[in-house]
């Protein structure tokens, strides 16, 4: 099991008993740093006492887990207003919104020569979302998608 599922795993129950939704976990490396960050989401919003509490109790089962050799930054934070939709639950969640869609490379059929553009989210599947572009509906392989976000301000 990769590091994220391990966290992932560890941390949804305790997110879930404060009330709170787990919506994404990542580690990653940033410059010469690791990261290892919990997001997590609630509908009437997350404060900074909620990242907080979701620390206090994920951190020591994160240290007993002993699954990353070297050092790395713990990190709890809000979802966000500004959010990328990774999930297909995430996605099926925003149906009807407009969303910031970034392709890999740009597909002349789906918005010329952009590879950023912004559509009206119509369905979601795991391997393809529907997307409404200019008025019409057009099938897009998630393969192609390198990152579709909504903007909730």
């Amino acid at each position: 099991m990769s590091i994220v599922e391990t966290v992932r795993e560890a941390a949804e129950p305790i997110v879930n008993s404060l009330g709170l939704e787990l919506w994404d976990v990542e580690y990653k490396k940033e410059g010469s740093e690791y990261y290892l960050r919990v997001f997590i989401d609630r509908p009437e919003g997350v404060w900074i006492s909620d990242c907080e509490a979701v620390s206090r109790e994920l951190d020591p089962i994160i240290d007993k887990l002993d699954m990353i050799d070297h050092s790395f930054n713990f990190e709890v934070y809000s979802a966000g207003l500004v959010r990328e939709l990774k999930k297909t639950e995430h996605l099926k969640r925003f149906l009807g919104k407009t969303v910031t869609v970034c392709l890999f490379k740009s597909v002349p059929e789906l918005a010329g020569t952009n590879k950023k553009f912004t559509a009206v989210l119509v369905d979601a599947y795991d391997d393809s979302v529907d997307l409404e572009i200019a008025g019409a509906i057009k099938k897009v392989d998630r393969k192609i998608v390198s990152k579709i976000t909504i903007d909730l301000v």
